[in-house]
């Protein structure tokens, strides 16, 4: 058994090639192996996101508070609120993010498929956020 406490993992700043907007990202747990899950606390504030990317094994995000967006390659932008959850399949070309005027958090959980988690692709127009 292992316990990892509230705070005890530094909260980071999204890095600008992978997130549009202030982004903050709070580690919560790497599997051990043979394990291969991690999962992190992100929050958007208001008009951040992702850029576009993909997961090996998919990713499934809970979302835990205000209202956000979501989008997969072809398909409409489709809002989100606390309590929702959504699941990318493996390799959907997708991104999420806060909304226009409100602030947006989710715990994301994905694997990792020989030592990688995502694949980062190119930055989420405004238009396409838009919708």
């Amino acid at each position: 058994m292992k316990i990892t406490r509230s705070g005890s993992n530094a909260s980071m700043k999204g890095p600008e090639e992978w997130f549009t907007g202030t982004v903050r990202i709070d580690p919560m747990f790497q599997a051990e192996d043979p394990g291969r899950a991690t999962g992190s606390h992100v929050t958007f504030e208001p008009g951040a996101r992702t850029a576009w990317h993909t997961h090996p094994a998919g990713q499934t995000i809970i979302i835990t508070f205000g209202r956000g967006r979501v989008q997969r390659e072809g398909g409409p932008v489709e809002e989100v609120s606390e309590g929702d959850v959504v699941w990318f399949p493996a390799g959907e070309k997708h991104w999420h993010g806060a909304s226009a005027d409100t602030a947006m958090s989710h715990i994301a959980v994905q694997e990792a498929i020989d030592g990688e988690a995502v694949t980062w692709l190119e930055k989420v127009s405004d238009a396409d956020y838009s919708g």
